[in-house]
């Protein structure tokens, strides 16, 4: 192996090192605070995702590779390198804005499903009524996912108000924290809710057949009626409720 291509191993190795490793640092801290299971599957950020480590991981270290020449001078070597540099950095700026924006809040229950709320989800005036109202459950930048509850207000013209604007493709209950619930005292009518697989909709026949199975492959009754569907921007999954205490014993994709 000629000392040119030594060379041009060597910054490839040390320009793929360096992406990895902050690539790993960046979505590592955005999955373990916001998008664990079942987050990162329901938010369906794999496209995101994809381009990141393309773009820093596959793509900058390879242009590094090509470009490397021991006859260059190091200005002219340090300038190439900085010119991929800054576009890694705005590739990865742009992924990051976007998981950043797009991050869970809440999983909430509302009505008759289960529903996964991400931050872009919220208008400010929302988030910002909700910490006037409701400050124990408004979000804020460093929040958390939460379970929580989310009922329509009892005020009959709030609640006609609310179901005109969600038909109509605008905020929805669950976009608004000041009626948001703890998720203990949603209970009750979350056992009401509750559904055989068969019954639950968002669904195919197929798809049903399949979570049937599984459920049964995990020592659950598959026969039962506690299950409800879990949504978000990607396919559904199906949460498994258990009765006895209405904990979620586990959720299943239909896949």
């Amino acid at each position: 192996m000629g000392l040119s291509m030594r060379f041009r191993l060597r910054l490839f190795s040390l320009h793929l090192l360096s992406s990895a490793t902050v690539l790993t640092l960046v979505l590592g801290s955005l999955y373990l605070g916001w998008y664990r299971w079942p987050g990162w599957y329901l938010t369906d950020v794999t496209r995101v995702i994809v381009v990141m480590v393309c773009v820093d991981v596959v793509l900058g270290p390879t242009l590094t590779f090509i470009i490397a020449n021991q006859k260059k001078s190091r200005r002219e070597l340090t300038r190439d390198i900085g010119i991929i540099v800054a576009i890694q950095l705005c590739a990865l700026t742009y992924g990051s804005v976007q998981l950043w924006n797009g991050r869970p809040l809440y999983y909430a229950f509302s009505e008759n499903v289960l529903q996964l709320v991400q931050a872009y989800d919220i208008d400010p005036s929302e988030a910002k009524l909700g910490r006037e109202q409701n400050p124990g459950l408004a979000p804020h930048w460093y929040s958390l996912p939460r379970w929580i509850w989310a009922p329509l207000p009892q005020d009959p013209d709030e609640r006609k108000k609310i179901f005109g604007a969600a038909i109509s493709g605008g905020d929805d209950v669950i976009s608004m924290p000041r009626y948001f619930k703890r998720w203990e005292e949603g209970l009750p009518s979350l056992r009401s809710q509750l559904k055989k697989v068969y019954n639950v909709a968002y669904f195919a026949k197929s798809e049903k057949k399949k979570l049937k199975d599984k459920i049964r492959a995990a020592g659950m009754d598959d026969d039962q009626p506690d299950t409800m569907p879990l949504t978000g921007r990607g396919h559904p999954l199906l949460a498994v409720i258990d009765p006895a205490n209405l904990k979620i014993a586990a959720v299943f994709t239909a896949k």
